[in-house]
């Protein structure tokens, strides 16, 4: 498969529904991406300027300030232990690494890749740029005996799904029985709401609980866009299995795919610093009280969003029609059709708006003009 034979790219359907939101006589309200609307925190964008003399190639590994700061951070923050600054690195965002990880990997014809039916499509996208065959599933029991790449996502995006310490560690031995590289995406950990979530860390799966120690095999992809503010900087690492990092850190040379200098900059200022990830938080469970009940009080039902940056709601309908009615009321969100074909009545809300506009769909869902 070449890049020539993608789809379309899915948001451009999203189009039609965007134009009749903008038509609303107070505007259109987007809650249809995950976008951060709130200021980067000084701590971080101090530290990009004053790190702009950045003459010298940057190293594709990252900096040793950068590789500690991630290794002090899954120590502190993700409950792993026993990494080492050869079992990190940075990425250029987190979408690139999944999108390549197979083919970095070295997968093809013949292997499977497997990943959540509920699931950001890239994950499929990266298994069909190396002719590798798309397995969605969240059945550990259910994986193909072809499996050599698991994604996992926890908290999921669209559906805000946790997976617990006990199901962490079942999937590991299950791609451990497989021979399966296994990939955790944690990119939405620090944003649990609700359950256990709302007053314990999501675990990682790199969690001593779940890997006891042994990291072979298993990897876990991290970002700094969310939690931080930090989308237009694509600050993302992964850690975990050492020589897979090292494979990794080897074919990333060749491939040019380095994190400028002034951002691993600003990542190992944003890693050291928990005060503004606390505080950016709060802004989301705010966000999240208004309008939660809003949609509810508008005919949906939430599913999962335990944690992340979204509400996983139906209304039992199709989604293009419920994406059609929310129009109306000037409203754009995301229909479940473009995370797989296992919830087509499903919608996705996202939490990325400002507080005004958040407030103002929730008057709207909740009958007001």
């Amino acid at each position: 498969m070449s890049i020539r034979d993608l789809a379309d790219y899915p948001w451009d359907a999203v189009a039609p529904y965007a134009e009749k939101a903008k038509a609303h006589p107070r505007g259109m309200v987007d809650l249809s991406v995950g976008s951060p609307v709130d200021e980067t925190p000084a701590v971080i964008s101090e530290a990009l300027r004053a790190a702009t003399d950045a003459h010298a190639y940057p190293q594709t590994i990252g900096t040793a300030q950068l590789r500690e700061a991630i290794v002090d951070w899954y120590t502190r923050r993700r409950g792993a232990r026993g990494l080492t600054t050869k079992a990190v690195l940075p990425t250029v965002g987190s979408k690139e690494l999944v999108a390549l990880l197979p083919m970095l990997l070295g997968l093809g014809a013949g292997d499977a890749v497997v990943f959540p039916r509920a699931a950001y499509p890239t994950y499929e996208v990266g298994a069909r740029l190396v002719g590798a065959d798309p397995a969605p599933s969240d059945d550990p029991k259910e994986w193909p005996e072809n499996t050599r790449l698991v994604w996992l996502n926890s908290p999921g995006n669209p559906d805000g799904r946790v997976l617990d310490v006990d199901a962490l560690r079942e999937r590991v031995d299950r791609a451990r029985e497989l021979g399966a590289v296994i990939a955790s995406d944690e990119c939405y950990a620090e944003l649990g709401w609700e359950g256990p979530w709302a007053t314990a860390p999501v675990p990682s799966v790199l969690d001593e609980r779940v890997i006891g120690g042994d990291a072979t095999g298993v990897l876990a992809v991290s970002s700094l866009s969310k939690q931080s503010n930090l989308a237009g900087y694509r600050a993302a690492f992964i850690a975990g299995d050492s020589a897979i990092i090292s494979d990794l850190v080897t074919a990333r040379k060749h491939l040019g795919l380095i994190v400028p200098a002034p951002v691993q900059a600003a990542m190992t200022a944003a890693l050291g610093d928990d005060a503004h990830v606390a505080e950016q938080k709060e802004r989301y469970r705010a966000r999240r009280e208004v309008l939660l009940p809003a949609v509810q009080q508008a005919g949906f039902r939430i599913d999962g969003s335990e944690a992340g940056l979204y509400l996983w709601a139906t209304a039992g309908e199709d989604a293009w029609v419920s994406l059609d009615r929310l129009a109306q009321r000037g409203i754009l969100a995301g229909p479940g059709h473009f995370y797989g074909s296992f919830y087509p009545e499903h919608v996705r809300f996202s939490l990325t708006a400002t507080d005004a506009d958040i407030a103002e769909a929730a008057r709207r869902l909740s009958g007001g003009e």
